[in-house]
């Protein structure tokens, strides 16, 4: 049995400039990298729901030809605005056999990093820079075993480094939200240098900086000083869930409120330790600002590409990248290596 074992100075030398090859992991299952693209193609989406439909033509009621599964990769060869919609999201791509709605659709690079060992000590913030990344646990009775896919964009709280099942240099990521860490190839990741996580504005007054959320139109409003220096297009949550018995409701509540949490990431879903890509777990959840007592928070969203329309079950989905950018701004300010942070921070406004 293979034991995790962490890497010295000496040893990271030896195992310099990585090839893809190297991360194989037969006999373990192994997603795929997106690799060159074909000469004619735009861009690589990978499917985040259970399945999608391909369509005849840019347009839900034309006939279906075919489906693709979860996690599939697919080479986008047009990308289509289409006149029969739907209204909030027309967008469509063209592949290999017809059209595909980006509702459900990621955007992915594949981007393989250098491999970083001097890690600071309490760890360090990395997001996933490839399509999908299969994590293992090291089990002390069955060796290495299959856990969560960690999606492109997603971020994760690095610890160590040492050999993973390939006998190359793997991260041992901890999660925020159960007692165990996992373990990834280490040049999935990019480590996030201090300088990017640097609050933005810090010379507006606090209470000088608020949030407009406007489920109607689903756009998000930042202002300083009364003046708009922000907007995007969000999703808020789904309206059909009233409070009950299985838990609070999942429409994203109206009313007057104040950032109080921020989390750099957090593993939201049912806390289930399990390697079905099927389960409610949502590792690596980026860019978390909470601002309502049940949970509500805005945040990035890496599983579905159809802002403008509700779709979370109460907060709200931002693009990864303007989550991180509203994360920075609002306060109160995180310290680079602070986990969760807490306070009285940006006033938020959830409207109609």
């Amino acid at each position: 049995m293979k034991t995790y074992k962490p890497l010295s100075r000496r040893d990271f030398l030896k195992l310099g400039g990585l090839s893809i090859a190297s991360l194989a992991l037969k006999p373990f299952p192994e997603p795929g990298l997106a690799g060159n693209l074909p000469s004619d193609a735009l861009s690589v989406v990978r499917v985040a729901s259970d399945e999608i439909t391909i369509y005849e033509s840019p347009d839900f009621e034309s006939d279906e030809v075919g489906t693709h599964k979860r996690d599939e990769l697919l080479n986008v060869y047009k990308k289509v605005t289409s006149p029969y919609g739907p209204l909030h999201n027309p967008r469509w791509y063209e592949i290999e056999g017809g059209y595909v709605h980006t509702g459900y659709l990621q955007p992915v690079e594949t981007h393989l990093n250098e491999v970083v060992y001097n890690l600071p000590e309490g760890g360090q913030l990395a997001e996933i820079t490839v399509p999908i990344s299969l994590s293992f646990q090291n089990d002390v009775f069955y060796g290495w075993r299959p856990l969560y896919r960690l999606y492109y964009k997603s971020v994760h709280w690095v610890k160590s480094i040492g050999y993973g099942p390939n006998g190359q240099p793997w991260y041992s990521i901890k999660d925020d939200l159960l007692p165990i860490s996992y373990f990834i190839p280490a040049t999935h990741m990019r480590l996030i240098p201090p300088e990017e996580l640097t609050p933005l504005s810090p010379n507006v007054p606090a209470g000088k900086k608020s949030i407009l959320v406007n489920r109607t139109t689903q756009k998000m409003f930042a202002f300083e000083n009364g003046v708009e220096i922000f907007e995007t297009t969000v999703s808020t949550g789904e309206p059909y869930n009233k409070p009950g018995a299985t838990g609070p409701s999942t429409i994203t509540p109206l009313g007057d409120f104040y950032i109080s949490i921020k989390m750099p990431v957090r593993h939201m879903g049912d806390g289930n330790i399990t390697d079905d890509i099927f389960a409610y777990e949502l590792p690596g959840v980026p860019w978390v600002s909470y601002f309502y007592k049940t949970g509500v928070a805005f945040h990035g969203c890496y599983w579905h590409d159809n802002y403008g329309t509700e779709m979370s079950h109460g907060c709200v989905n931002m693009k990864p990248e303007e989550a991180k950018w509203l994360w920075r701004w609002v306060t109160p300010e995180s310290p680079v290596q602070d986990r969760v942070v807490s306070g009285f921070g940006t006033q938020v406004r959830v409207v109609v």
